[in-house]
């Protein structure tokens, strides 16, 4: 990210037509990833929780939007109060920003860059929602969402890309969002999970994907997006940069969907829709702190790490107990970690930064560097997001009781099913009385 926080300078540019207009289309790209990842979620899930599951994702569209208008903005982008948080008066609200008035050392309006800004704000919380399908009530859902931006997206987001903000001002390097989107909410699910427990089942009944063509539509949605999440992160088209991010946003997903792939080849014997999905995925969350920094080089090495390291690391929750639903912990937490951490290996100092990581000559340092930040932002978002849980939980209830559970979310939660059958086979009137009925086969079976 190229964050700029201060006082706007006599000297700033004209605003650029072609960057803001380039920056709005990264804004909607943004937002559509919250709606992909509802589709990637809601694929993964068995039938009877597939609305809950689009609707956590969905719900933080409305939440969040409301919460960074009224404070949410000052708080992460706003001037410097301890290397902590932020706050700007003229930021609350949003009503004390001129229309044309720019970011500071940019050239694109303040509201441009708050509404870039506010689509990772959205989709950080719904990241966190996969790890908690099936047993979360959505009340508890939606206050907990609440609570967790404010504590905890907010203050880190000031750190990694606000002037003034520590992390940022010891040369911490996340272009995208490594630790502020992916770290952050890998570790908030870990926080949460540990307060709420395993689904009914878990390790005992089957909990297979009940829609595997949604997962591949979701995935699909979010590699489109995710070019305007990062190639928009330089808040410009100026010098290059976010043309090399592009690419390696490209390369890094290609690297490590056919890592997976291989990986479950070697280690299961198929090559899995599933795999191929989630393969993309760890390389886009890998690729997203790290793609502004490295050759494309760089990003077919941090692609392969991170799809082979992520698909190993899917399987860590039956072996810790930790129920994981979706695998958050496995593919942001870990795939996060690592493309953070390859910085210090593989950055070039020849595209966003003169910072050089190992393999190129800068020894330790910027190594040193990224592992504060990783350990900072996790051990925090971990710890808060569990007091958080905790406190939603001995207030109101997070979790649906067991029955309700084992009888379906969708229809506790929101009086509804993903799917109606009940007209499938026609009426009686229109069948032939010497017609046999269609036998039902394995093809019109679906896992509840």
């Amino acid at each position: 990210m190229a964050p700029a926080i201060t006082t706007l300078a006599a000297d700033a540019p004209e605003l650029s037509a072609a960057n803001t207009g380039f920056m709005l289309i990264c804004s909607a790209l943004v937002m559509l990833m919250t709606p992909a990842l509802a589709f990637f979620y809601g694929g993964m899930v068995r039938v009877k929780s597939t609305l809950n599951m689009l609707m956590m994702s969905f719900i933080s569209l409305g939440i969040v939007t409301i919460l960074w208008v009224l404070f949410g903005f000052s708080l992460a982008f706003g001037t410097d109060s301890g290397s902590i948080i932020g706050w700007s008066s003229d930021y609350v609200g949003l009503s004390g920003i001129g229309v044309t008035e720019l970011w500071d050392g940019y050239t694109i309006p303040v509201y441009v860059f708050a509404v870039f800004q506010l689509m990772f704000a959205i989709l950080t919380p719904a990241l966190i929602s996969g790890a908690l399908a099936d047993r979360v009530k959505f009340t508890a859902w939606a206050l907990f969402i609440t609570l967790w931006v404010t504590v905890v997206y907010f203050p880190v987001a000031h750190w990694v890309w606000g002037a003034g903000g520590w992390l940022f001002e010891m040369g911490v390097i996340d272009f995208a969002g490594g630790t502020a989107v992916h770290i952050n909410a890998g570790a908030a699910a870990l926080g949460v999970i540990l307060v709420i427990g395993k689904r009914v089942g878990f390790k005992k009944d089957p909990m297979r994907p009940h829609s595997l063509p949604l997962v591949m539509l979701g995935a699909g949605l979010l590699w489109f997006g995710w070019f305007g999440f990062n190639a928009g992160s330089w808040l410009g088209n100026d010098d290059g940069v976010g043309a090399v991010m592009f690419v390696n946003t490209q390369v890094a997903t290609a690297a490590a969907m056919l890592a997976w792939l291989a990986y479950e080849k070697i280690r299961h014997g198929s090559f899995t829709t599933l795999g191929a999905a989630s393969g993309a995925v760890a390389g886009l969350v890998a690729i997203t702190p790290s793609g502004g920094a490295v050759s494309p080089l760089g990003a077919i090495a941090i692609g392969v790490i991170a799809g082979l390291l992520c698909a190993m690391a899917v399987g860590l929750k039956y072996k810790f107990g930790y129920d994981d639903s979706l695998d958050v912990i496995g593919v942001h937490l870990v795939g996060g970690v690592l493309g953070s951490l390859l910085v210090g290996l593989f950055a070039t100092g020849g595209v966003q930064s003169d910072a050089k990581g190992l393999f190129y000559g800068g020894g330790l340092e910027q190594l040193g560097k990224q592992a504060v930040g990783v350990f900072a932002v996790l051990a925090y978002s971990l710890i808060a997001s569990a007091i958080l849980a905790l406190i939603v939980d001995k207030t109101m209830g997070m979790r649906i009781s067991e029955d309700d559970e084992v009888s379906g979310i969708d229809q506790v939660e929101h009086a509804e099913t993903a799917y109606d059958f009940s007209g499938a086979g026609g009426g009686a009137s229109s069948r032939s009385t010497a017609a046999p009925a269609p036998a039902v086969t394995e093809n019109t079976k679906v896992d509840a």
